[in-house]
């Protein structure tokens, strides 16, 4: 499959992707299998199984004041652990889990609307 190339209309604040492929995702022309995004930074990230994806593996995420996590699961949408989704209520988080391609698209498109968002990108393959 090829490399998708995104262009959002308006950039947000900080970092964005700009596509996705094979190797990962691409931010700031630097590539990333896997992915942690805030309004500030992204990060290479070294995911847990998905199934065993807790709040500590998404601490770096939660600081400040967030609306929500945006999670791509990976090739598929997956459902994020029911202990994180209750850890995160309980802070008054939500979490958006899609296939990462969608959630990739969506950072762009929800840190234009000046969101208050972070992500966490599973790797596609």
């Amino acid at each position: 499959m090829a490399d998708l190339h995104l262009r959002p209309e308006r950039a947000g604040a900080g970092p964005l992707v700009t596509g996705f492929g094979p190797a990962g995702f691409r931010v700031q022309e630097q590539s990333h299998r896997a992915l942690l995004l805030t309004v500030e930074t992204a990060s290479e990230w070294t995911p847990p199984p998905l199934e065993r994806l807790n709040e500590a593996d998404l601490a770096v995420l939660l600081t400040g004041s967030l609306e929500f996590v945006l999670l791509g699961t990976g090739a598929k949408l997956r459902r994020p652990p029911a202990a994180l989704v209750r850890a995160l209520e309980a802070r008054d988080i939500g979490i958006e889990a899609m296939d990462s391609r969608a959630a990739a698209r969506a950072w762009g498109v929800l840190r234009s609307e000046g969101r208050r968002i972070a992500a966490a990108l599973y790797p596609l393959d």
